[in-house]
């Protein structure tokens, strides 16, 4: 079959079709090796050791990560401390990349750019922020010596830490989760949770609406029939109270119902002080929940 020119100088309505695919092709082509040559598809860091680089990256830190890592990326209760050479989520500087630009699903960790903190990043600023993490890691253990398998011992034992915290599924709902703790806080913010708990209380029920996580307040209500009941503030707005009780009931209740209604910061986890648990067997807890972090 003969095709026939359309005429006005135009191609045949074939050869238009294929020139069309093909440009289109040329342009997918071309995408990708626009990708291949950015910053976001390497798997090396361009600015590795670069001090200038790290310096810019400690300026987007603050603006987009400090929130919930802190200052100086030693952990700030919503999100771990950066400063451990050991990352769960990260072991390559492609891998921290992808975590920092991806977010991780499941997670207070979000993607790049979603939140209300902060103004997201570009490709060049991930990789600084990655430069500026690495400046501030601990080029060896902070961690003291300890012995997990008597920190075990003291953990579901003497100390009482299994009646209020759960690791791995398993203990008391009273007092947060203690599965990962050992690589989201700081050795020194754990010790100082253990000595002077009510100094910072510890982070609840986390939600992305909210500006502020909630927090282990200790709360005390009088219901309207006078019974009291002390434990700790599960979830709070302007009309409702959600919180459990020492006996790990949970309960829900209406503020304009209440006889009486009072929070206080002071926390319902007792003080340890060097007397009831002495350094070595802080020292030993500690390592215990390293131990099950790293599983």
């Amino acid at each position: 079959m003969k095709i026939k020119d359309v005429g006005n100088g135009h191609l045949p309505w074939v050869h238009r079709v294929t020139r069309r695919a093909l440009l289109g092709i040329a342009f997918a082509i071309s995408l990708l090796l626009i990708a291949s040559a950015s910053p976001a598809a390497q798997d090396a860091n361009p600015f590795a050791g670069d001090a200038k680089a790290a310096k810019a990256g400690e300026s987007q830190f603050r603006a987009n990560c400090a929130f919930c890592h802190g200052l100086g990326a030693r952990g700030g209760g919503r999100g771990p401390d950066l400063t451990r050479a050991q990352k769960r989520h990260g072991k390559t500087d492609a891998e921290l990349f992808q975590t920092i630009n991806d977010g991780i699903p499941g997670t207070a960790m979000p993607q790049n750019g979603t939140t209300g903190q902060g103004v997201g990043m570009t490709a060049e600023e991930i990789w600084q922020v990655i430069t500026y993490i690495h400046s501030v890691e601990k080029k060896s253990s902070a961690l003291p010596a300890g012995d997990a398998a008597h920190g075990d011992k003291l953990f579901h034992g003497s100390a009482g830490c299994f009646t209020c915290h759960m690791v791995s599924g398993k203990g008391g709902r009273l007092g947060p989760d203690l599965t990962n703790i050992a690589t989201a806080r700081s050795t020194e913010s754990l010790v100082d949770s253990v000595r002077n708990p009510s100094r910072h209380l510890a982070t609840g029920l986390i939600e992305n609406t909210k500006e502020f996580p909630q927090e282990y307040e200790t709360v005390t209500v009088v219901t309207a029939d006078g019974q009291t009941f002390t434990g700790v503030s599960l979830n709070e707005d302007n009309f409702s109270l959600q919180m459990m009780d020492t006996q790990q009931q949970i309960h829900l209740y209406e503020k304009d119902k209440l006889k009486s209604f009072k929070k206080t910061r002071e926390s319902l986890m007792p003080a340890y002080d060097e007397k009831t648990l002495p350094d070595q067997d802080l020292h030993d807890l500690l390592a215990y929940l390293l131990e099950v972090s790293a599983k």
